[in-house]
């Protein structure tokens, strides 16, 4: 290895080597050894500058025993090393894969023709770039069958797919994620969780119009079936959100409480249905019945 390879790259590749075998050994995580163990870095460095000091001493016992050697002796030495370090396997393998002549040889690919002296060899084109030609052109007939005889997807086609793909990931993802419900994605709130959060918004921004038992003040009755603006969690959602009648109902909250807190305060809202207040309100409004639900639950909330 030393005839073969400078010092240059052999410490480099030692030391990676080291580094390596160091890393394997040792479960540091997700981050290297050396960052979660210091003391493997001052041990890595400590490698390093053995390494240095063995490749300089090395070096220093040649020159020494070089000048102990006769001047063709020190000749022959020096050639020998410097042919060692050129890399002539690499040379002799780039030739190859060439396919030119070698110089000795040129007079038997030289052409007739010349010009001002200058003359031309016939040489084959380099291997390398005659197979890239060819597969060049394979590549070509395949893509061209492809995309231009029967009609494959292009990019066009793949980015429509992908982007198809993302807006049926986003609405799965809607559904799932609370604080990204709107009016048209919003859903009853059953849990426990969400009931108290809702009350506890109803406590804090409702009960001035509508009293702490829903049964209405300055707004409407939140306990009887009818509805002003239409019950059901779609219909209440969109209330709290955009607020109720133009100049006579309440605000819109869509500015101070988030998506999910609608939700909640609305879920909360219809579990006041069919309670019965300290003071109710004189309904206002229509009945209600969700178009949607069974006719058996339609009837009993008209009843009810």
């Amino acid at each position: 290895m030393r005839k073969l390879i400078p010092s240059w790259i052999r410490v480099p590749i030692a030391f990676f080597f080291i580094f390596g075998v160091v890393e394997f050994f040792i479960d540091s995580g997700d981050k290297p050894a050396f960052i979660e163990y210091p003391i493997v870095l001052l041990f890595l460095f400590l490698v390093l500058l053995i390494l240095i000091a063995i490749e300089a001493i090395v070096g220093a016992l040649e020159n020494v025993m070089l000048h102990k050697l006769d001047e063709e002796a020190k000749a022959r030495f020096l050639e020998e090393k410097e042919k060692q370090y050129q890399f002539t396997w690499i040379k002799n393998i780039y030739k190859k894969l060439l396919g030119s002549k070698p110089i000795e040889q040129e007079s038997e690919i030289i052409l007739d023709h010349n010009y001002d002296g200058i003359k031309e060899l016939d040489n084959n084109l380099p291997p390398w770039w005659v197979y890239a030609f060819y597969i060049s052109i394979v590549f070509a007939v395949v893509y061209l069958s492809k995309y231009h005889i029967f009609n494959g997807d292009t990019q066009f086609d793949e980015l429509e797919t992908e982007l198809a793909e993302a807006r049926t990931a986003i609405e799965a993802y809607k559904k799932t994620a609370k604080d990204l419900v709107d009016i048209n994605t919003v859903t009853l709130l059953t849990e426990a969780s969400d009931l108290s959060a809702g009350k506890a918004i109803f406590e804090t921004t409702c009960v001035a119009c509508h009293m702490a038992d829903g049964g209405g003040g300055i707004g409407p009755n939140l306990t009887d079936p009818n509805w002003i603006l239409g019950g059901g969690i779609k219909n209440v959602f969109r209330t709290v959100s955009e607020g109720g009648r133009s100049g006579k109902g309440m605000i819109a909250w869509k500015q101070q409480l988030k998506p999910l807190q609608m939700a909640q305060v609305a879920s909360y809202v219809l579990t006041l249905q069919g309670t019965t207040p300290a003071n109710p309100k004189a309904p206002e409004g229509d009945i209600w019945a969700d178009e949607n639900a069974p006719e058996e639950e339609e009837t009993s909330a008209i009843q009810n």
